[in-house]
C-alpha cells in the first residue's frame, strides 16, 4: 500500500509554524501543517501580542543571577521556580546563568535584533498584502517605571540600543502622566519604543490559516505526531491520522520540541517557561499603547472590547495547573499603576508554555544530523514578534534562497 506524499510537512501550527507555510506557499512549495490541537491554540493563543524590537536584549544579562535569586523561591515575583528535582532544568540554568556577561549580552542582543527588526517589517507587509484581520496596530510601546532606580538604569541603556536601530523617547514622569489618564500617580517615567507594534494573537493566527487555505494549504487539526523516521530521500512521518510521506519536514513545536527531536537524536535544551494571562471586559480607562509595567514585569494591552494582563515566567515543566498567586501577581502589579486594571466581567484566565533556549535565541535551521528534518522553535517570549522572519527565513533555507538576514546565530549547530 503507497503512503500519501507532501513535499514539506509541518508539525505545529502555531504562530512560527503557519508563517513557515505561508512563506513556503509564496515559494512555489506544497505544504501540509498538522498540529495535535488548534490552529493557534497553544502558546500563540494567551500571550499580549506585543511585536516588540524593544525587546532585542536577552533575559540573561549582568547582575540578572542575583535577582533572580532573590525572587525564583518567591511564588508572586516575575521569576518563580517550585523546588524540584529536575537534573535537566538546573544544567539550563546554570548554561544561562554563564550567559550573564557583557560579551554573550551583545552577541544575542545582536541576532535577536536582526530578526526582530526584520519580523518588524515583514509582518506589517503581510498584513497589507494579506489583509490580515488580527487589529494589527502601529503605535509603539511603552515601558513605565515607579522605581527611579530601574528608570535610571533603563534610560541608560537607551544610547546602546540604537546601535542595533532600536529607537527609543525617553519621557519625564509628570510628562507622562498629563498624557496618559489610566496611570495613578507614582510614575517616575518611561521609556516609548516608537518602532514596535501589536495585534490580537489568536486573531493573528486564525487569519494565517485562513489565507494559507485559500492558498491550497492543508492544515489538519487533532492530527498528533507519533513517531517519524528521517531517510535519504525524505522523512517517513506516522501521525494519528496515518502515515504519510515527507520531503521536507518541519519541526515548528515549540515547547514540545525537546521531546521530538530526542527521537533522532538531537539535543534540543529548551526549558518549558510557564507565562499567565488574564483576559477581561474593556474598561472605561486603558492605556493608549501597549505598556509594560517594568518594575512588576506585567503587560497590558487593550483590544477592542477586551483588555489583557501577561506576564511572570515560572519552570514548572508541562504543569498545566493555573496557579492562583501567579494570576494575582498580575492584577496585583496593574492594580498599582493604573486606575482600572481590568473590566468589570474576566473572560479568560489562560497559562502557556514558552520555549526558552539558554542563549535567548530561536533554532532555525537544518538538522545537522538529517537533510531532511528542520527546526524552527525556542522563540522563548518572541514567538509572536519573530514569527515572519522566522518562517521567510525557514522558508529561503529549505527552498535555497539567499536569507535577507545571516542564520548563522540561530543554527542548531551550536547546541549539539
Amino acid at each position: 500500500m503507497s503512503v500519501p506524499e507532501d513535499d514539506v510537512v509541518i508539525i505545529g501550527a502555531g504562530a512560527t509554524g503557519l508563517a513557515t507555510a505561508l512563506a513556503l506557499s509564496a515559494a512555489g512549495r506544497q505544504v501540509r501543517l498538522m498540529d495535535a490541537g488548534q490552529v493557534g491554540g497553544a502558546t500563540s493563543y494567551g500571550n499580549c501580542g506585543t511585536i516588540t524590537p524593544s525587546h532585542a536584549p536577552p533575559l540573561a544579562a549582568p547582575g540578572v543571577p542575583l535577582r533572580a535569586l532573590r525572587w525564583m523561591l518567591s511564588p508572586q515575583a516575575p521569576l518563580y521556580i517550585p523546588p524540584r528535582l529536575d537534573p535537566a532544568l538546573w544544567r539550563w540554568l546554570l548554561h544561562f546563568t554563564a550567559r550573564c556577561n557583557q560579551r554573550d549580552w551583545l552577541q544575542s542582543t545582536r541576532g535577536r535584533a536582526a530578526l526582530l527588526n526584520d519580523s518588524r517589517q515583514r509582518l506589517a507587509d503581510w498584513v497589507q498584502r494579506y489583509q490580515l484581520q488580527c487589529e494589527f496596530a502601529e503605535q509603539g510601546l511603552d515601558y513605565v517605571f515607579h522605581s527611579q532606580r530601574s528608570f535610571e538604569q533603563h534610560a541608560a541603556q537607551c544610547a546602546a540600543l540604537q546601535a542595533f536601530d532600536i529607537d527609543t523617547t525617553v519621557i519625564a514622569g509628570s510628562d507622562y502622566l498629563a498624557r496618559e489618564p489610566a496611570f495613578k500617580p507614582g510614575v517616575v517615567g518611561a521609556i516609548h519604543f516608537p518602532d514596535d507594534a501589536s495585534l490580537r494573537p489568536d486573531r493573528y493566527t486564525a487569519e494565517l490559516a485562513r489565507v494559507l487555505r485559500a492558498q491550497g494549504v492543508v492544515i489538519e487539526e487533532h492530527c498528533r505526531l507519533q513517531a517519524f523516521e528521517p531517510g535519504d530521500r525524505g522523512v517517513r512521518v506516522s501521525s494519528s491520522r496515518g502515515p504519510r510521506q515527507a520531503r521536507e519536514l518541519v519541526l515548528a513545536t515549540a515547547a514540545w520540541s525537546p521531546e521530538l527531536a530526542a527521537q533522532v537524536g538531537l539535543r534540543v535544551p529548551i526549558q518549558a517557561g510557564k507565562g499567565y494571562s488574564i483576559t477581561a471586559s474593556r474598561p472605561a480607562l486603558v492605556p493608549q499603547r501597549p505598556v509594560v509595567l517594568k518594575d512588576r514585569s506585567v503587560f497590558v494591552i487593550g483590544w477592542d472590547g477586551c483588555i489583557r494582563l501577561g506576564g511572570t515566567m515560572e519552570f514548572s515543566g508541562h504543569d498545566a495547573r493555573l496557579n492562583g498567586t501567579r494570576l494575582q501577581a498580575l492584577e496585583d502589579g496593574a492594580r498599582a499603576y493604573l486606575h482600572q486594571p481590568l473590566g468589570e466581567t474576566i473572560h479568560q484566565r489562560w497559562c502557556g508554555w514558552r520555549p526558552m533556549t539558554w542563549d535567548d535565541m530561536p533554532l532555525l535551521g537544518r538538522s545537522p544530523r538529517h537533510a531532511h528534518v528542520w527546526l524552527a522553535a525556542g522563540h522563548g517570549m518572541l514567538g509572536i514578534s519573530m514569527s515572519s522572519g522566522s518562517g521567510q527565513l525557514m522558508a529561503d533555507l529549505i527552498t535555497g534562497r539567499t536569507p535577507a538576514i545571516d542564520p548563522r546565530p540561530y543554527r542548531v549547530e551550536r547546541f549539539q
